[in-house]
């Protein structure tokens, strides 16, 4: 049997778990948590956020980072998403070190071993989307296998609206490009 549901209570999955970091004009680093994100184009990253301290201080800066959340940083993404950047110095609360990106106006936080460097290519207030051109990538020897990112020691989480939980992506199940051409005819 098959139930309904309504479209707000519609579940997309997964969505990833992306901490957006930027400077305000003052240098103050900010980080917010952002689900609604994913790889528009070969080196660009789109964003669907509503207007927040982040997206002002992208319209003043014209960059920002994005680092992916970890099982290990659950906590503080967490609390990058709950806060409000516009009441309460985010990065000092909690707790996190940053340092200047070294190719954009914006923040690495030291404690995500995978960040993007990223300009802003354009930014929609009225229909939130953000497009971002990715400038750099910045990753930690630790979540490296052969020179690339490998998933199973990033442990990167996804958000999953069903149950307002964070899940860590799980093992390899096949290979991309590869196991659908036995149906090929």
């Amino acid at each position: 049997m098959t139930k309904e549901f309504s479209s707000k209570q519609a579940v997309i999955m997964p969505e990833g778990v992306f901490i957006i970091g930027t400077y305000d004009e003052n240098g103050v680093p900010n980080a917010m948590n952002a689900a609604w994100g994913q790889q528009s184009d070969y080196g660009e990253i789109t964003f669907f956020l509503a207007h927040h301290k982040t997206t002002e201080n992208i319209r003043k800066t014209g960059a920002f980072t994005v680092a992916f959340a970890t099982a290990d940083t659950v906590a503080i993404s967490d609390y990058f998403g709950v806060e409000t950047g516009a009441k309460v110095n985010k990065i000092e609360a909690a707790g996190v070190h940053v340092k200047k990106a070294p190719h954009v106006n914006a923040p690495v936080i030291e404690e995500y071993p995978v960040t993007l460097e990223c300009t802003c290519k354009s930014w929609d207030e009225e229909t939130g989307i953000l497009v971002g051109e990715i400038v750099d990538m910045l990753a930690e020897e630790s979540v490296l296998t052969d020179g690339k990112v490998d998933a199973d020691k990033l442990k990167p989480i996804v958000f999953d609206m069903g149950t307002n939980s964070y899940r860590v992506i799980g093992p390899v199940v096949g290979k991309a490009f590869h196991d659908g051409l036995a149906l090929k005819k």
